[in-house]
């Protein structure tokens, strides 16, 4: 029942909501993103489609959670009983399920260059070598399945422990110690020669570069990126109090997703450009370029290289799991609700089915990109299409107006409630369904 349902504390659900939208995407794909589609001019579009799109469809979500006080799938049947809207919100947790088992995966590889890291560093002697350390971590069979099961475990074992006493504390201590390393990391990198060409990649406007294309990255980065349409947004608004502010929360969480993406930009970038190294998108910049400079680093200074790696990857180890257990917890919230199980029975279920789906996809690259490939485009698009159409066109105007404003006791929520309820009926859709008919294409 929605009230014996754990809650958050007013800065938990904040940090736990950042956690869960903070991920590895801000540290590699973003920075890409800015330097492939025009720098600055790329960054102002991506601010704008992050409030205008981004942010009532956020809201959306946490709304429906919150006034519901249940997880997804049961959230969507009280609210619209005798319906079949129940069944999207399965299809957003399924999305969730899937997104969990590789995603722990990539989880698995920053376990595991982070145990690199601290054992014995990077090959100074040889910094070739260290960008080949990925390809052969990955070709081996034991190691990358240890490292995935490793970090789902440890994922999992923050989930049997609760709202209160698992998520709640997790995110307390870990996101605001994720926050002092990516700016410590970002300040060394600043310092390091040649950074300059790094910034210029990340902050010279070319308009030029911006092409629809473009544009359209720029609107599914900034939806991407804050876990919108898996019902995690969903499932940690429903522990969230009824005095918290819904639009306070959204936005700070927002702020905070930005920020760290932003950061990671002038982490990443000007360390490329200061090793002579050209950006790429994806595993490969985390885990083979970012490796060949920490071992550049360490032919000067062994010290300094070992730190170095050790916060870099530690920062990515941390931004996984917060992003991990949210999914996590997407799932076993359903799952008690549906079944009557306990938390442990229902976390060691989704331990087991999502380590077997994560060492398909560790053994098999298709099976990792059709994963990948499907779940972002398919069931995360539907699952979002489904939660902000309920909410704008499902839900009595005056009922989200309540949840939205407190039951009008918030005179600034009120103020602004009529333009979220037009971006949300008129915007938020068609701008979804961009999304995934570019990505189909």
């Amino acid at each position: 029942m929605a009230a014996s349902r754990e809650k958050f504390g007013r800065m938990g659900v904040i940090l736990a909501l950042a956690g869960s939208a903070i991920g590895l995407g801000n540290i590699w794909r973003f920075p890409y993103m800015v330097g492939e589609y025009g720098g600055a001019a790329f960054i102002i579009v991506y601010l704008a489609f992050a409030f205008l799109i981004s942010l009532p469809a956020f809201l959306a979500e946490s709304l429906i959670g919150r006034k519901a006080g249940k997880s997804t799938y049961d959230a969507l049947e009280s609210l619209a009983p005798g319906t079949k809207w129940k069944w999207l919100g399965l299809l957003a947790v399924l999305g969730a399920f899937i997104i969990t088992s590789y995603y722990s995966v990539v989880g698995g590889w920053s376990l595991d260059f982070l145990a690199r890291s601290v054992v014995r560093g990077f090959d100074s002697a040889n910094p070739e070598s260290a960008a080949a350390v990925f390809d052969r971590m990955t070709a081996s069979t034991i190691e990358p399945l240890l490292a995935h099961a490793l970090f789902l475990g440890f994922s999992c074992m923050i989930i049997v422990l609760g709202v209160k006493k698992g998520i709640d504390r997790f995110s307390k201590v870990c996101i605001p110690l994720l926050f002092v390393l990516i700016v410590a990391m970002m300040l060394f990198s600043l310092s390091l020669p040649g950074s300059k060409d790094g910034l210029d990649y990340l902050l010279k406007p070319d308009f030029s570069k911006l092409t629809p294309r473009g544009i359209a990255c720029a609107l599914g980065q900034s939806f991407f990126s804050m876990s919108i349409g898996m019902g995690v947004v969903l499932t940690y608004s429903s522990y969230m109090k009824k005095q918290q502010k819904i639009l306070s929360t959204s936005v700070l969480t927002l702020i905070f997703d930005i920020f760290f993406a932003v950061i990671s930009g002038f982490v990443v970038m000007p360390a490329v450009f200061s090793a002579g190294l050209r950006p790429e998108a994806g595993p490969s910049l985390v885990f083979e370029s970012i490796p060949y400079i920490f071992a550049q680093m360490g032919a000067a200074s062994p010290l300094l290289g070992r730190v170095m790696a050790i916060g870099f990857f530690l920062t990515i180890l941390i931004a996984a799991i917060t992003s991990e257990i949210s999914m996590i917890e997407s799932c076993v919230s359903m799952l008690m609700e549906r079944l009557h199980w306990g938390r442990k029975k229902a976390t060691w279920v989704i331990f087991c089915a999502a380590l077997l789906l994560g060492c398909w996809c560790s053994l098999r690259s298709n099976v990792f990109s059709f994963c990948d490939f499907v779940s972002s485009n398919v069931f995360m698009m539907l699952g979002a299409l489904a939660f902000t159409v309920f909410a704008g066109w499902k839900m009595e105007r005056s009922a989200l107006k309540a949840e939205f404003t407190n039951n009008g006791r918030l005179k600034l929520s009120s103020a602004l409630f009529g333009g979220f309820y037009f971006l949300l009926k008129y915007l938020v859709p068609p701008a979804i369904l961009v999304i995934f008919f570019t990505n189909l294409l």
